[in-house]
Formats: structure tokens, sequence, C-alpha cells
């Protein structure tokens, strides 16, 4: 069963709880910054499990102290959706355990 896409509009909307997503064509995307690399790999492979319990991945980049997500939904059309949103406020709740910002 694929996902419903949401509007423009309600992307928006939903994006308000989550400090620092923004939506980019149609991705929601965030850039964490974190105190070091350890601590940017540890938050990669948090997120990575957090995918895989919800069998939804990202476009996930680690970078020396940075770690970037880009996500959208490919049963959707790659359009932005709950799913995507689900996985946003899973990994905005696990990263400040991280040290990000």
């Amino acid at each position: 069963m694929s996902a419903e896409p949401l509007s423009k509009t309600e992307t928006e909307h939903r994006l308000e709880a989550l400090p620092g997503w923004a939506l980019e064509g149609d991705r929601i995307t965030r850039t964490y910054r974190l105190p070091s690399h350890v601590a940017a790999a540890a938050l990669t492979v948090h997120i990575a499990r957090i995918q895989e319990e919800l069998n939804h991945h990202s476009d996930l980049t680690l970078g020396y102290n940075t770690v970037a997500l880009s996500v959208h939904t490919h049963d959707a059309g790659g359009a932005v959706t709950a799913k995507d949103l689900e996985l946003a406020t899973r990994v905005e709740a696990a990263a400040p355990a991280h040290g990000a910002e």
C-alpha cells in the first residue's frame, strides 16, 4: 500500500513542529552539527536503527562532525508523506542525546 502525498502547505505546517527541518523541492531535509566525528557516526547508526524499525529510509550523509538527512517516499511518487514526518520526528527526538545541534 502506498502512502498518500501531503500538500506543500500541509508539509510546511507539520514542519513547524520540527525546528531545523525544511522542505527542499520534493524532500524534507535537515543537517545536524555534532561535537565530534565519533558523535556524528553514533547518530548515524542511531538513525539507521530508527529507519530499520520504520522500514523507511532516507539519504543519510555522514560528514566530519555533521549528519545530513534528505527524505521523501518513493511509494508516493517521490512526494513527502506522513512516513517522512514520522521519521523526522523520531530522529529529532534521538539527536540531542548525541549532542546534536
